[in-house]
């Protein structure tokens, strides 16, 4: 019987112990940080732009476990006017009715997925608009049925397909696909106006597979 209590005890020792442990699946969890505003330089683990939220980052930020933009939600990261690495974002870039989607000198692993959009007015600009520039990418892109006021992918380096579809804008110098190079194939379907060069005197794009649709011609 003595046996059985000093047992018992151990037992009950070691669960008081192991109530006392911080919680090991509460420690492995991955942090999420709600942008609102704007975001230090720094590493960041899961980047949520909430709904109708704006943020706006100079960067240089470190994304580690993906980046997403709620419905109505501003997202901007870095400027063509200030050249250099702005960001990485592994995980993807995921938006979901974002009013805008503005990312420049980015390193982002993952792909890109922007599907809708807000309307062509709003916003922090008062017009909605839509780019993607200068940036590395790797995986599959993308932007299907937004319908900002203007929207851009230029000078971009892609490894995986593009497909742009049914993205229907207000401005008709919008839809501006220029000068990217694509390890894969350029998809491009239902846009209004259909791709152009527009006013950004871009070059055609370098695609090593096929150049399907509206896109056989710039």
């Amino acid at each position: 019987m003595k046996r059985v209590l000093r047992v018992l005890g151990a037992g009950m020792t070691a669960l008081g112990l192991l109530a006392a442990m911080p919680s090991t699946a509460g420690a492995a969890e991955v942090a999420t940080t709600r942008c609102t505003n704007t975001l230090a330089p720094g590493t960041y683990a899961t980047v949520v732009v909430p709904a109708n939220a704006v943020c706006i980052i100079d960067g240089p930020i470190t994304i580690t476990n993906g980046l997403f933009i709620r419905s109505g939600a501003t997202f901007v990261l870095g400027s063509e006017d200030q050249p250099g690495q702005t960001g990485i974002i592994v995980g993807g870039v995921h938006a979901t009715n974002a009013a805008s989607v503005q990312i420049h000198f980015t390193a982002i692993n993952g792909g890109i997925d922007i599907r809708g959009g807000s309307g062509p007015f709003g916003g922090p600009f008062d017009v909605t608009f839509t780019t993607i520039e200068d940036s590395q990418i790797n995986g599959p892109v993308l932007i299907e049925g937004y319908n900002g006021f203007w929207m851009g992918f230029i000078r971009n380096r892609v490894n995986g397909t593009v497909t742009l579809r049914n993205n229907v804008l207000a401005d008709p110098d919008g839809n501006e696909y220029v000068t990217n190079i694509i390890n894969g194939d350029l998809i491009c379907r239902g846009n209004s106006p259909a791709p152009q060069t527009g006013d950004s005197e871009g070059a055609q794009n370098i695609v090593t597979g096929a150049k399907v649709g509206q896109c056989r011609r710039v």
